[in-house]
């Protein structure tokens, strides 16, 4: 090969050594820039990883911005969407310390419930602002405790789905308007919070209606029941605003054309996406939320079929997870519970069946509930708001990531950063009996009968420590909520409200209530009267 003169060998080595030097600019400059992400990262709870938000879905998988799978394990934390417009417990417990052990026992996202009376109210309740942290949620708004909960939450690394429960904070409607509101109503609260929420990367999506049940349709075209439609509806009116967010949309009970089993649970029957899917103008954000619970919730016919428990499995595939087999969407199961984790008791096996389908088909679910003071479930943690129940959490355990440094036992460890807040202060409160008590038949059939009891406060000092007495002489209460009912003898009944609800705030109201198996003619109840404690 022919050398260069000298000159033009020190121009080529002077321009090799500039090359070199650009080279290495470039190199350095994109190695920088590959350091700024370009998705908000979250470290996620219980998690060796940053997940790189937001999520996406991928077939049947859950995705992060990197197309990483997510596994989503949740629990349910309730209470917005009650008259209390804040999540439960936090009569006793600091928010922060409430998060901090969601986080420790290994959970990543809280499907937090609201009502949309919730969020246009001013008022809250419910919470001792002496303990630790919770003097922050002092002369907050609903919306704006939402908004602290959800920022430490972030802090903490646990994502956020939000679940429009109910319209108003009494009761789970049938559709997704009634109750004094509308479909605009109920669309519009969404789009106020998916903008609120565009820049707050752990919102990671909207569950759109808890529970759609009785006249809910799939696949009718009938405008005013057809769930799968409003769900259209909304779920393109939050992308337009928020093209971030996960569109969780949960099933029917009923009204599906073609169906093949013949019960559901509310909001459970997802058998309809299989000729009508959801049609979303982003479809790579569309999951699926069927709501699944036992015989402790109710004695389904097929709990006591002589192939139970192996016949869990069809109804599992034919109801719901087909969508995730066959390579639809993916499936998020937004609740399941019970109070029962035995391998003996009915419900025990029930839940020993779910939480091994949900291992073997690795779906992403929220458990009903955080809270102890669910009815029919209990919940992760005990009734002190401060231990957890040890023999659930180790159930779920097998669906969670190993924790370092956690203990076994079901109690706070010492080194936890979670402290037993002291008992709030006595205060004097008036006496239960300035309490005004309405009762209301809501249900009335041949062999049963359900009753609303409402509980007002029209002083205009706080009262707790509340109790009811009534007589119902020719029924038998089966089922209640919100109280503990105690026979006493024969008709009387004695009422004492859950934890959540002893404290009535002035011209506040509680609402329980119960159903009853008629005896007779003589079912109606009589004789009610508040008494002191």
């Amino acid at each position: 090969m022919r050398q260069a003169p000298k000159n033009k060998q020190k121009k080529l080595l002077f321009h090799k050594k500039i090359l070199i030097l650009l080279a290495a600019l470039v190199t350095f400059l994109v190695g920088s820039m590959t350091k700024l992400p370009t998705y908000n990262q979250l470290d996620v709870a219980s998690a060796a990883i940053t997940m790189q938000l937001p999520l996406s879905t991928l077939g049947p998988k859950i995705v992060d911005a990197r197309g990483k799978v997510v596994l989503l394990r949740g629990v349910n934390w309730f209470g917005i969407e009650t008259e209390a417009h804040v999540p439960h417990g936090l009569w006793r417990r600091d928010y922060k310390e409430m998060l901090a052990q969601i986080r420790k026992l290994g959970y990543n996202l809280i499907r937090l419930p609201y009502s949309v009376a919730a969020l246009r109210s001013p008022n809250i309740s419910s919470i001792d602002f002496t303990i630790g942290n919770n003097a922050e949620l002092q002369g907050k708004s609903p919306l704006q405790v939402m908004d602290l909960i959800i920022q430490e939450a972030e802090h903490q690394g646990l994502l956020i789905l939000l679940d429009s429960h109910r319209l108003n904070d009494q009761r789970i409607p049938e559709l997704w308007y009634g109750d004094g509101f509308t479909e605009l109503d109920w669309i519009e609260t969404w789009k106020m919070l998916a903008e609120r929420y565009k820049n707050q990367a752990n919102v990671i999506g909207a569950d759109l209606k808890n529970e759609p049940h009785g006249q809910a349709s799939w696949g009718t075209n009938n405008l005013a029941t057809d769930w799968r439609l409003a769900a259209e509806r909304a779920g393109d009116a939050i992308l337009s605003v928020n093209p971030n967010w996960l569109i969780v949309v949960e099933g029917v009970e009923k009204n599906v054309p073609g169906q093949k089993l013949p019960q559901h649970w509310q909001g459970g029957n997802l058998e309809g996406v299989k000729r009508y899917p959801v049609r979303l103008s982003r479809r790579h954000k569309l999951v699926y939320s069927p709501h699944e619970y036992g015989p402790g919730v109710y004695n389904q016919p097929y709990f006591s079929e002589p192939s139970f428990p192996k016949n869990l499995i069809n109804r599992w595939q034919t109801g719901f997870n087909y969508i995730s087999s066959e390579n639809i969407a993916p499936i998020l199961i937004g609740e399941f519970g019970g109070r029962q984790v035995d391998t003996s008791s009915k419900e025990g096996i029930w839940h020993n069946e779910l939480v091994k389908y949900i291992r073997q088909n690795n779906l992403s679910f929220a458990y009903w509930s955080w809270n102890p003071n669910s009815i029919d479930t209990g919940g992760i943690l005990l009734d002190d708001w401060q231990n957890y129940d040890l023999p659930k959490q180790e159930l779920l355990s097998q669906l969670l990531p190993s924790i370092e440094g956690s203990n076994n036992d079901g109690e706070i460890g010492k080194d936890s950063n979670i402290r037993t807040p002291p008992n709030p202060p006595s205060r004097p409160t008036p006496s239960p009996v300035q309490l005004k008590v309405t009762t209301d038949i809501y249900s009335n059939w041949e062999t049963g009968v359900c009753y609303n009891l409402k509980i007002t406060n029209q002083t205009n000092t706080k009262v707790s420590n509340w109790q009811l007495r009534f007589r119902m002489n020719q029924a038998r209460i089966n089922n209640s909520w919100n109280a503990n009912f105690k026979q006493q003898g024969v008709t009387k009944y004695i009422v004492t409200p859950l934890d959540w609800g002893r404290v009535i705030e002035p011209n506040q109201s509680r609402d329980i209530g119960f159903c009853a198996n008629k005896l007779g003619s003589d079912y109606p109840v009589s004789q009610i009267e508040v008494i002191p404690i």
